[in-house]
């Protein structure tokens, strides 16, 4: 024989030597009675050998086939087995990331991200946990999260030199990636504008805020400003949805932070806030993880795909790329 039988060829033939008939191996391989049939021929015209004797009473083995039956069954159990490892390794080359989401997925860009993940050729099997930055993170540190997003002030050095290098954060426990650098502003009721107008925080810190959650990065930030001032200011109503921030301010009850780019929507249809015109917050949108772990694999590869959806080219030595913002307009 010139070639390897086919591994169908050889469970038609174990099976019909089991059965004894090739109805009965039919039925036990779901195939049909003349597919079996054709199986055999091209089996015994490959070998060159007759493998059963045909009865009326159904098949037995001829003694070719009675001496090439055992290694029949090693070779489809071989074959068996080498799809195993294969399916199994091609599992391994997967990979799965469980990635932390904050804010809305179109600001972060979200899909995108996970789409080139998953058609990749990794094709990376991605775990969505939605939270606010500090949860975010400290998931992260836990080792319930691989990889998410954060939120937190520029650093004045970054900022003055334009840079969106990487860099770490808690001592170097984290390491972040900016992806985006935009301006929270705050704003107030309408009435309100002479009460913020020309104001700085240490004014602004004297009236009431909205409350957000303890581990959001609206808390966090606005308590490293407020905090040297010598005392956090009175907060009060709750909520953790920006379009619902915006909402508690045009109620006339107090302060908040607002993204610019949820106030270009909402500055383009009649509004009841006013925009503080002396203060604002500069972030950066960041991608981290634990600084033991960013030159994982999967980890690695998340940082290059989430880099190239936003468009920032790797660092060079002794610079970092050109930081791009995102600004509301009219504001």
């Amino acid at each position: 024989m010139t070639e390897l039988p086919r591994t169908q060829a050889l469970r038609c033939f174990i099976t019909v030597a089991r059965e004894g008939t090739v109805s009965r191996a039919a039925a036990m391989l779901k195939l049909t009675q003349p597919a079996v049939s054709l199986q055999l021929k091209a089996l015994e015209e490959s070998t060159g050998l007759q493998l059963f004797n045909r009865t009326p009473s159904g098949f037995t083995l001829t003694e070719a086939g009675a001496g090439l039956l055992p290694l029949a069954h090693r070779a489809v159990t071989a074959a068996s087995d080498f799809k195993a490892m294969a399916d199994s390794l091609n599992e391994a080359q997967r990979g799965t990331l469980r990635v932390g989401t904050i804010l809305d997925p179109e600001f972060t860009r979200l899909g995108p991200f996970v789409r080139s993940l998953a058609m990749s050729s990794q094709r990376t099997e991605v775990f969505l946990r939605h939270g606010v930055s500090d949860d975010v993170l400290a998931q992260i540190g836990r080792g319930e999260l691989d990889v998410g997003f954060y939120i937190d002030a520029t650093p004045p050095e970054q900022l003055v030199h334009h840079s969106f290098a990487e860099r770490t954060i808690a001592d170097g426990r984290y390491q972040l990636a900016p992806l985006l650098s935009y301006d929270y502003r705050v704003i107030a009721p309408i009435g309100w504008r002479d009460r913020v107008i020309g104001k700085g925080w240490a004014e602004l810190a004297e009236m009431p805020w909205l409350a957000t959650p303890p581990h959001s990065g609206h808390r966090r930030m606005l308590d490293d400003i407020f905090r040297p001032l010598g005392a956090l200011p009175k907060r009060v109503g709750y909520t953790d949805q920006e379009e619902a921030m915006i909402d508690f301010v045009e109620s006339g009850l107090c302060l908040s932070l607002a993204r610019d780019n949820v106030l270009a929507t909402r500055m383009a249809r009649p509004h009841q806030f006013v925009v503080a015109d002396k203060v604002k917050l500069t972030c950066d949108l960041s991608f981290a993880t634990l600084a033991t772990r960013r030159h994982e694999p999967v980890i690695a590869h998340a940082f290059a795909s989430v880099r190239a959806v936003w468009n920032i080219k790797p660092a060079i030595a002794g610079a970092g790329p050109t930081r791009t913002r995102k600004v509301a307009n009219n504001v």
